[in-house]
């Protein structure tokens, strides 16, 4: 089906051109459009002819035929590409289908998405065959090849070895491979990661690193070993100097780091005259992050702190599908491409009116058309969770010496433990509470403590985690096994408990990771959780990112992970798992 991202058949090639001969009607019109041309950087005036899913024509004339043809007439209106989101983790308690009707609806046609939860979910046979599906949906979506599981899991080498990425890196759905969260390994002489990194370059797609504060001399070192993109700047420095070395730039803007303001005013202030190698994140933002859209808001953003706005919608559109090698398919409105299409009020009111998304309409006219659902959750094995084993009173047995400081939202320090961790329930005026990881199939445990997460709440336990297991963090070990019971009769999800009473629950039924509803339904409710949380004494800005991250070894200093307690830094496992 796929090939190179997307292709035509012969016949569906003389068809389309039938169109231009007048032999064949296109299946819409845009007349009298105002468009962005993106290659001369002009707003002209054109008729445009759409035949099903593709773009035919873009010009001054009009068909000779048609018959059967919807008409809009687009007089003072401005039409842009449809955005490109670039580096999407779909995985955010969000289900990527749910993700993606989502983004559409506020002008995100095309979503570059994060392939790391199909290897803890499906096997890769099963994997490719969703993907595969997921090509049927009006959204584009293509994938990443990871080359680690970015944590410390007990068997990497079952899950990512040379086959499965290769396999994945050949797959035509997947566009790049990263992002490189493993990237020190390389740099201290990791040569089948350099191989699999080689040939990503050979099959002609880029790799995206993960480089937060590298230096000229690190970021130099990485652009010979194969990285092409990188999406970790923090300051306005940060961005030239990607720039300068020939790093395609990714301008972040999520709920974890929001940046883009600040990006944006300090290379505006260095004046900045070419924006071509710059694009736009909003990076796997939490669900109440996108409850006014993702890449809309990126390019109101832009616009807002002095970037113009053609350059804007490039770096939302074009931008990414040449880097990505994909510009002859998407990120313009030009004859060849897919019909996505955002049409606008005015040039710099970036959330579109009317949505078309390969020829279909996702909005029009400011309302939303039913999108049918593509993929089969239960045809490949992504159900509740079913748990036949049962959390015990010796598993909640602590005695470490050592807790997880919380930092910020996903940064932790080592502390040494200087409350009783004995007790059944820790004391208020105590910062820590318990921290569990265990097996989602009950074969290990991590005990220890955090502090920084509550200082008051009876429990919280959740099967939303980068591996999969299981976390509970409170004060109370009756809490955690009221939540534990809770959070199994409902397939997964994440459950707070407090003095013996549910106090709030989000069922995630997909795998025990997403949720099976509406991006509007997951917003409330991630908002709840988040207020709740705040009551009980969490004190940051993004409780669900704390807990995806709390096992993930791309970040300081110390984690919680499948073989133990992890030092990020000299690699050393301080405390390892405990076998239930």
């Amino acid at each position: 089906m796929l090939e190179n991202g997307y292709y035509w058949r012969n016949r569906e090639l003389r068809q389309q051109v039938s169109v231009i001969d007048g032999t064949d009607a296109p299946t819409l019109l845009l007349k009298n459009s105002t468009y962005l041309n993106v290659y001369t950087k002009q707003w002209l005036k054109a008729n445009i002819w759409i035949a099903n899913d593709r773009i035919v024509y873009v010009g001054e004339n009009l068909p000779e035929n048609l018959d059967g043809t919807e008409i809009i007439d687009c007089e003072g209106q401005y039409l842009v590409p449809g955005y490109i989101e670039p580096h999407a983790h779909p995985f955010q308690l969000y289900n990527p289908e749910e993700l993606a009707n989502h983004a559409a609806r506020f002008g995100t046609t095309t979503l570059i998405n994060d392939n790391l939860m199909w290897h803890f979910l499906l096997d890769k046979k099963k994997a490719f065959s969703m993907i595969e599906d997921f090509s049927k949906s009006p959204v584009s979506m293509f994938w990443w090849a990871r080359f680690d599981s970015q944590t410390t899991l007990q068997d990497e080498e079952s899950l990512f070895n040379t086959e499965e990425v290769l396999k994945w890196i050949n797959h035509p759905s997947v566009v790049q491979g990263g992002e490189l969260t493993s990237w020190p390994s390389l740099l201290a002489g990791d040569d089948r990661l350099l191989y699999w990194i080689q040939e990503t370059k050979r099959q002609g797609k880029p790799v995206e690193g993960h480089l937060p504060g590298a230096s000229e001399k690190t970021l130099t070192k990485m652009k010979l070993l194969g990285v092409s993109a990188d999406h970790e700047s923090m300051t306005g420095e940060e961005v030239l100097r990607r720039l300068r070395l020939g790093y395609q730039v990714g301008l972040r803007y999520s709920s974890i780091r929001p940046d883009l303001p600040k990006l944006i005013e300090e290379i505006v202030a260095e004046n900045l005259q070419n924006y071509d190698n710059l694009t736009m994140t909003t990076d796997g933002g939490t669900p109440a992050f996108y409850e006014n859209g993702l890449m809309n808001r990126c390019i109101e953003i832009a616009i807002e702190k002095g970037v113009p706005a053609v350059e804007a919608y490039r770096m939302a559109s074009y931008n990414a599908a040449r880097h990505f090698r994909m510009d002859e398919q998407l990120g313009s409105i030009a004859p060849g491409r897919i019909a996505h299409i955002n049409i606008l009020k005015e040039k710099e009111a970036p959330r579109p009116v009317s949505v078309l998304a390969k020829g279909k309409w996702i909005v029009k006219d400011d309302v939303n058309q039913e999108l049918s659902p593509v993929i089969d959750w239960e045809k490949y094995g992504i159900n509740p969770l079913s748990i036949d084993w049962e959390l015990r009173e010796e598993e909640l047995q602590f005695s470490l010496p050592v807790g997880l400081n919380m930092v910020n939202e996903v940064i932790m320090k080592p502390y040494a433990i200087d409350t009783d961790i004995t007790l059944d329930e820790i004391p208020a005026e105590k910062e820590d509470a318990f921290l569990l990881m265990i097996d989602k199939n009950g074969k290990w445990r991590v005990n220890t403590t955090i502090r920084g997460f509550t200082n008051q709440l009876g429990a919280i336990a959740t099967s939303y985690s980068t591996t999969g297991d299981f976390v509970f963090i409170g004060k109370s070990k009756s809490d955690m096994l009221l939540a534990w019971k809770r959070m199994k009769e409902i397939g997964g999800g994440i459950v707070l408990v407090n003095k013996g009473e549910v106090v709030l629950e989000i069922p995630l039924t997909l795998g025990g990771a997403m949720y099976d509803g509406s991006m509007t339904e997951l917003i409330e409710k991630e908002k709840q959780l988040k207020t709740v949380l705040e009551e009980f004494g969490y004190s940051f800005n993004d409780p669900v990112y704390s807990l995806l991250f709390l096992s993930s070894t791309h970040l300081p200093f110390i984690r919680i992970t499948q073989q133990g307690i992890v030092d990020v830094k000299k690699k050393e496992i301080l405390f390892p798992a405990t076998m239930c």
